[in-house]
């Protein structure tokens, strides 16, 4: 009896020591030990996630994407097609088949399946046919236009590939499947004349054999005229191939940041196929990249929509979190990853020994010291909808010992239905973060941070506690669009204040984005520019900035393209089909005054959905490229990631990269003012320290344009807490232009 006992207890004590390695023993120290055992244990919930959902038998229309993860499904599909007697049954499982090849990128033999559908269906009786008829060319159509980017855009990829308008290497050299789609298309068109969707596809589809606009019939004809920009800002170039990151794979994030500290930008990248890999490169002396993803302790970190980084423990090494479940309702109840930075040697997740490990969908998670105690504290945008309302919202209390104290109940962001992006920033200039929330299916929300809600005892000198946010949002007027995704807040006009960008989005079809070139009335789908009128107010200059267009936006940042000072914007595009092949879209700022469409001068019209973006000087010659995931929402729409090269402007610039000290040690949240002499007279440049947009994640550094400077006269830095820092031209401290400069809190 003895014996048993201790063998129990011996048992008992292996268990416990097992949990103790898992959750709370110390990181790795080399890159041999990697992935640690928090890693691997990640890494195991994600396959054991993969495995239960193979078990499906049911999978809601909406999560197509993950019946790649259930192999049975096409097979049996396939079966149950050769096993079917019944007339009906055959038509219904063949039409099925065909779709489900498409959408798992099979799209050769989808077009087989389905012109066998189109031929069943005019058999079908008056009242079906037509309806059935419909449904199945566009079908087809789909099918071929994908077929056309499988042979050309990827299997003979080059960085010209799928920028519109397709012209020069950009044209197919493969065209058997365009031809077959013009041909279809204007059948279509004839049938139906006022099908926007079908015009707009019969140019794209002309431009990729070389026949627009001289073989595209006037009726149809979409003039070049309406793709022209309104500004020339040079050629931005894809060389993301050249350079060793064009990482194919779906929808996803993206971190551009220095996270080996040896001086330049490293990039990671998700994708957020239930199996994709979390991939991470890091840049060589020579500019090229080496994917050190296993290097990195990494293998076995699947998924994931979004991405952030920021330096969460204030250790000087930035820290990524990823985002997985968006969309998926009941069934996206995954976790999320929190990536700590081991000094630049790899990264460990510490998602569970932090606190921050939750089962529910989300898509956005924001850094920022909403109470200036110098540590990050996060935000983490809930998913709620009727058939998961636990998906609540999260304010994740940065304990400042590596932990994570949830407080969202109590500071009233917990019940915020279904969020889709938000940001932190100071819009009042009070010296508190403020959050903004843009929501699906409801008005956004603005919440105004009041301060703690109770006064801080001894007892409550460590932990989270209450803290007041308001909702302010009415009377602000910031609650459109009702429909939105990213947003962020940055100084657009360059006056002290804050503005806020809320991208709309409406992804129903093709046929608005079409009718917007044609200048045709709309209203749904266009985003939101708030100007801060400095009384606690915003006004909408969305019209008169000319940013009132239809773009469905799904990944957005900005930063500035030519160095002139004002910030910039680019929106990736599209919708879940296959067949909404629109424009990503890039709008220049014109001096504060107006936004200029200069998405062909620069070669930013990729027709792939663009998502995590991120603006940053990735070659460190001093202007900002941008780095774009380019793949979409189903299991065969994958695509290479970009990186559009700065062609250079010839204006000044100056980098800086900012450590707190008292404030967090990314300085999130620092407010950065540069007087400069140009001339013309002194102006003032305004920066806030962040990653830009709420899809895809900019570098910490601040690389701010002077536009035709001769001199800086003034850095200011207003750090989170108030601490005001300045830095004055001298003759025996002289602020030198072109040139990277790191500021560290006094």
């Amino acid at each position: 009896m003895k014996t048993r006992v201790l063998l129990g207890l011996l048992v008992l004590a292996i268990a416990v020591a097992a949990v103790w390695i898992l959750q709370f023993a110390p990181p790795p120290k080399s890159p041999a030990d990697l992935p640690s055992p928090t890693t691997r244990k990640m890494a195991a919930r994600l396959e054991k996630i993969v495995r239960e959902w193979g078990k499906q038998k049911f999978v809601k229309e909406e999560n197509r994407l993950f019946r790649a993860n259930r192999p049975q499904w096409i097979p049996g599909l396939r079966s149950s097609l050769q096993s079917s007697s019944n007339p009906a049954d055959v038509f219904m499982y063949t039409h099925t088949l065909g779709m489900e090849l498409l959408w798992d990128g099979q799209s050769r033999e989808a077009f087989e399946y389905l012109l066998r559908s189109y031929r069943m269906a005019e058999a079908l009786p008056p009242d079906r046919k037509q309806h059935y008829l419909t449904i199945i060319r566009k079908g087809g159509i789909t099918a071929l236009l994908r077929q056309g980017e499988e042979e050309n855009c990827i299997a003979a990829h080059n960085p010209e590939s799928c920028i519109f308008p397709v012209r020069g290497r950009g044209v197919h050299k493969k065209k058997e499947a365009a031809h077959s789609v013009v041909k279809t298309l204007l059948e279509s068109l004839e049938a139906n004349p006022r099908d926007l969707g079908a015009r707009w596809l019969l140019n794209l589809a002309c431009m990729t054999v070389g026949d627009y606009p001289e073989k595209v019939p006037a009726p149809w004809l979409i003039p070049e005229k309406v793709f022209a920009s309104e500004y020339d800002i040079g050629r931005f170039v894809d060389v993301a191939s050249r350079r060793g990151v064009a990482a194919m794979g779906l929808a996803g994030g993206c971190c551009v940041e220095d996270f080996d500290r040896d001086g330049d930008l490293d990039i990671m990248a998700s994708s957020w196929g239930l199996r994709d890999q979390l991939r991470y490169f890091e840049q060589e002396r020579d500019g090229s990249f080496n994917e050190r993803t296993k290097e990195a302790g990494l293998l076995g970190l699947v998924g994931g929509l979004n991405t952030s980084h920021a330096d969460y423990d204030n250790d000087g090494h930035v820290d990524v979190l990823v985002l997985r479940g968006a969309w998926l309702g009941k069934n996206g109840d995954h976790p999320n990853s929190l990536l700590r930075n081991l000094e630049g040697k790899g990264f460990d997740d510490v998602t569970e020994v932090a606190g921050v490990l939750t089962l529910r969908p989300t898509h956005t998670g924001v850094w920022g010291d909403y109470d200036n105690d110098g540590f990050l504290d996060l935000f983490v945008g809930g998913e709620q909808e009727p058939e998961n309302m636990a998906a609540h919202s999260q304010l994740f209390h940065n304990n400042g010992d590596g932990t994570f104290s949830d407080c969202a109940e109590g500071s009233g962001l917990a019940d915020l239905s279904f969020v889709k992006g938000a940001a932190w920033g100071d819009y009042d200039n009070d010296g508190f973060l403020d959050l903004y929330v843009s929501r699906i299916y409801e008005l956004n929300l603005l919440f105004r941070n009041g301060g703690a809600a109770v006064e801080q005892t001894p007892e409550r000198e460590s932990g989270a506690q209450s803290w007041k946010f308001t909702d302010v949002t009415a009377a602000a007027g910031v609650g459109e669009p009702r429909f939105s995704f990213p947003t962020w807040f940055w100084d657009y006009d360059n006056d002290g204040w804050l503005d806020l960008f809320a991208a709309g989005y409406d992804g129903k079809s093709i046929d608005r984005v079409a009718g917007d070139y044609l200048g045709t009335p709309h209203r749904p789908g266009h985003p939101r520019l708030y100007r801060n009128l400095g009384d606690g107010t915003f006004r909408d200059v969305t019209e008169e900035m000319r940013l009132d267009r239809v773009l469905l936006a799904m990944g957005a940042n900005f930063g500035d393209l030519d160095n002139d000072g004002w910030l910039d914007l680019y929106i990736g595009t599209g919708a879940p089909s296959l067949r909404a092949l629109v424009p990503n879209r890039m709008f220049r700022n014109a001096g504060g005054k107006v936004f200029q469409d200069v998405t062909t001068a620069g070669g930013f019209g990729h027709l792939q959905k663009g998502h995590g973006i991120a603006f940053a000087d990735i070659d460190g010659d001093g202007d900002q490229d941008v780095y774009a995931v380019m793949g979409g929402w189903y299991t065969g729409d994958r695509f290479q990631n970009v990186l559009f090269e700065n062609p250079g402007h010839g204006n000044h610039w100056l980098t800086l990269r900012l450590e707190g000290k008292r404030s967090n040690r990314s300085a999130i949240g620092a407010r950065v003012r540069i007087t400069v002499k140009t001339p013309e007279g002194n102006r003032e440049i305004h920066r806030c320290v962040g990653t830009g947009g709420s899809f895809g994640s900019t570098s910490l550094q601040q690389e701010v344009g002077l536009g035709n400077a001769v001199a800086v006269e003034e850095i200011e830095i207003r750090w989170p807490g108030g601490a005001v820092q300045v830095l004055r031209d001298g003759e025996m401290d002289r602020i030198e232009m072109d040139r990277v400069l790191t500021v560290r809190e006094e």
